[in-house]
């Protein structure tokens, strides 16, 4: 008989709205998630309510000493931490890291604000990050919610830099180039009245994008796990 796999969901979320587009969606694949596979693991962690602090310079000393030692396995990071200000830094890296590490899905929920991310995944990503390190293997799956429509042919496509920077920054740091993005467009139909005359669309990209997130759960589950 061949060994059960019980994956590991890590569920991020970054909004800085309590209840949110992007939020609403990330419980929606974690429900699915949860409910196809009862036994595997599970970790949330809301970077908005629990926001970790800037990296220092003592984060930056742990960084030279990896790429001087040719250190690029994660078990081996803490050999360079040899100082109480380096040890103090280590104390917010690894639990974060450790979440990522043990997750074979990273569930990432993210608005668009001003262009990009908001600063709390941004901080998350400096503090998890390190020379050389490769997370191949992972799935990567951002569920997101802009206020404007900014695909493929729209007026703002070329402003969206939060899609591509999080797109560019999985393949060149973590060697991940299959992550997976779904979006909520126009949301500020809801509250801008100038807007307003849009707001069907965003009616229509919100049952897009829940459609297509229940198709993703059932279709990462089939391609890595199932049988």
């Amino acid at each position: 008989m061949s060994e059960v796999l019980m994956p590991h969901l890590l569920h991020i979320d970054a909004s800085a709205r309590s209840r949110s587009f992007s939020r609403d969606l990330t419980a929606r694949f974690a429900d699915a998630w949860r409910a196809a596979d009862p036994g595997g693991g599970y970790t949330y962690r809301d970077l908005a309510t629990d926001p970790p602090p800037p990296i220092g310079q003592a984060w930056t000393e742990i960084c030279d000493d990896l790429l001087r030692h040719g250190i690029t396995d994660p078990v081996r990071y803490a050999e360079v931490v040899t100082t109480p200000e380096r040890a103090a830094a280590w104390a917010v890296v690894e639990p974060l890291l450790g979440e990522v590490l043990t997750a074979d899905v990273v569930l990432i929920g993210s608005p668009m604000y001003n262009y990009s991310v908001p600063g709390a995944l941004k901080t998350w990503i400096d503090q998890i990050t390190f020379p050389r390190m490769s997370l191949a293997g992972k799935a990567f799956v951002v569920l997101s919610a802009r206020g404007g429509a900014y695909g493929p042919g729209a007026p703002k496509a070329p402003f969206d830099h939060q899609e591509r920077y999080l797109r560019d920054f999985f393949a060149g740091h973590f060697a991940v180039d299959d992550a997976v993005f779904l979006s909520v467009e126009l949301s500020n139909t809801l509250v801008d009245p100038a807007l307003g005359h849009l707001a069907v669309n965003h009616h229509e990209s919100v049952t897009r994008a829940e459609a297509a997130v229940d198709e993703l759960v059932a279709g990462l589950w089939a391609s890595r796990w199932a049988g």
